[in-house]
């Protein structure tokens, strides 16, 4: 894709669909955003949250970042992109919902099986992914057929899910909020090849089909 194919993709949006759209962007505009759900996913380009959830514009305020990893609560006052975030999205928009949402294929999960060559133009993602070591540590534990590639990822996918949803516990003002009744989180996990959704259930400790 060329960016050219971006400008023309522009165009045809202003011409064909934003009309659809152009009462609830003012409306936006003019009194803000308001969303309920905080969707924390991959940045696949392959997952696109409000085409397979067919949401609108102010309906889900987004966080994308590689493997949909949740860095546990480090208030150190450096940069944490992800982290502030979340803390905008459940201190100043007040979402009711937290979803973690990974995928099938997903590359950064299958990173953590692969050794990624000491060169400082990787120095931040060999960094990044060891948010995603618990869940491979996992895995090979449950796992007695390792040599099944297909099976050892589509598991330490799901299971980097619940992982990063306990990530989320560390945040005080997640967990409380929780506790008062007034945040829930989420765990789905999204099939890239049919479009399908499955939740995490806690209780079941296992991921079921996603319905109403």
């Amino acid at each position: 894709m060329l960016i050219n194919d971006l400008i023309k993709g522009n165009k045809k949006f202003r011409e064909a669909s934003f009309s659809k759209y152009e009462t609830d962007l003012k409306q936006l505009v003019k009194t803000g955003q308001k969303p309920e759900v905080l969707f924390i996913g991959c940045s696949d380009s392959r997952v696109t949250p409000d085409l397979m959830l067919d949401t609108k514009p102010g309906d889900m305020f987004i966080l994308r970042n590689v493997g949909n990893f949740v860095p546990p609560y480090n208030p150190d006052n450096d940069y944490h992109g992800s982290s502030a975030a979340i803390e905008y999205a459940v201190n100043v928009l007040n979402v009711k919902h937290i979803i973690v949402c990974g995928h099938s294929h997903c590359g950064a999960c299958k990173s953590l099986y692969q050794d990624l060559t000491d060169t400082p133009d990787l120095v931040n993602v060999k960094k990044w992914l060891e948010l995603g070591k618990k869940a491979k540590e996992y895995t090979l534990l449950a796992i007695q057929d390792k040599s099944d590639e297909e099976n050892l990822y589509r598991t330490t996918e799901k299971i980097s899910i619940v992982y990063q949803m306990e990530n989320l516990l560390t945040f005080p003002y997640i967990e409380e909020r929780i506790k008062n009744g007034e945040l829930q989180i989420h765990g789905w996990y999204y099939k890239i090849e049919d479009g399908s959704i499955e939740y995490y259930d806690g209780e079941e400790c296992s991921f079921k089909p996603l319905s109403e």
